[in-house]
């Protein structure tokens, strides 16, 4: 085992912790969620946001972990935090030299992969890291990493919230000031929920809302007397294009088919990524036809675009009937995309009304 060298600005890094007056806290619901949603994100039944004390490391929300620290010595985070400008990633902890006999390894939690984004202050220090483990060598997808480096900016963002409400508590005798200061305070922390909000809405990958997102959308646009079509299309023989070409290039026809999407939507409805190579099409007020003509459009579209490589997509499309509930709508379309592969793909197929 390596032990972790200590940063050239330890001191100044270990005064910008301390000042934070969150070493040995109860745990808080604003940590736990971030903490559950990038174990989510990256499928990991592990995952924490560790800060590094002078001989420690201490949990402030921890996941699939009992201990709430560690010896700072066999800390993967304390390797981390040397390099505040980037993810650090362990495939394989067997594998690598500075960890392979750690206890943390040999013994529980038995920790085999690693990713660990620093949490890096106003001041360049690198506080701790949000880290996501697994008990088996693992790797990240580029989205995933990009949403765990997102994600531990939220974390440093809630840290420096604590940082500027603990200046706020010693400023009392200056009401003015501090009711200024209180109510950019509460400013930012709803900026932040708001990110943190849009980020569970939103497919890390094509930056397309999810399918939570939709299905919210959805339901507004049934309640209204206009009603709404919706479009399910999915990647023709796209599992081909993963095993023959690799998930790299797999995820750039994807984003590459998001950006047609968009451009096709036009402003229109609302275009959402709801899984894998399968997205949906919600067009508020259109008629069946209308509908049906864009998703036409939208075929010949993506037939005949420059993309990663020559893709097509089948669409099945259903309008939503009085009283009928969002999911209902998207299954009698799901099912006409089925009946559009099996018709030869590269079509549209309409529901029966």
């Amino acid at each position: 085992m390596i032990k972790p060298e200590k940063p050239e600005n330890e001191a100044a890094r270990l005064a910008a912790l301390h000042n934070l007056r969150i070493l040995d806290t109860p745990p808080e619901d604003t940590f736990d969620d971030l903490v559950r949603i990038a174990s989510a994100i990256c499928g990991m039944p592990m995952a924490s946001i560790s800060l590094i004390d002078r001989d420690r490391q201490w949990f402030k929300a921890r996941l699939g972990l009992t201990s709430v620290e560690s010896a700072r010595d066999s800390a993967f985070c304390a390797h981390a935090i040397l390099d505040p400008d980037r993810v650090m990633v362990v495939p394989d902890a067997l594998e690598d030299i500075r960890f392979h006999d750690n206890p943390l390894v040999q013994g529980e939690p038995h920790i085999r992969f690693y990713a660990g984004a620093p949490l890096v202050d106003a001041e360049g220090l690198a506080l701790g890291t949000l880290c996501v483990l697994d008990h088996q060598p693992r790797q990240l997808s580029a989205h995933q990493q990009d949403a765990l480096d997102a994600l531990s900016r939220q974390v440093s963002k809630l840290l420096e919230l604590r940082r500027t409400s603990r200046a706020l508590q010693l400023q009392l005798e200056d009401r003015t000031w501090y009711e200024q200061q209180l109510h950019a305070y509460q400013a930012q922390l709803e900026d932040a929920n708001a990110v943190l909000v849009e980020q569970t809405r939103t497919d890390p990958l094509t930056g397309l809302p999810n399918r939570r997102a939709f299905g919210a959308a959805l339901d507004a646009a049934l309640q209204r007397p206009e009603g709404a079509c919706v479009a399910v299309l999915d990647i023709d023989h796209f599992k081909v294009v993963n095993d023959t070409h690799g998930h790299a290039i797999g995820d750039r026809v994807l984003v590459e088919l998001a950006a047609n999407l968009r451009d096709a939507g036009g402003g229109r409805g609302l275009v959402a990524r709801i899984g894998g190579e399968e997205f949906v099409w919600l067009l508020p007020g259109a008629t069946v036809d209308q509908a049906e003509l864009a998703c036409r459009h939208l075929c010949q579209t993506v037939r005949l675009s420059s993309m990663a490589l020559p893709v097509t997509v089948s669409i099945g499309l259903a309008r939503g009937r009085t009283g009928e509930r969002g999911a209902e709508v998207v299954a009698r379309a799901d099912a006409a995309l089925y009946a559009a592969k099996r018709s030869g793909r590269d079509r549209v197929e309409r529901a029966p009304e």
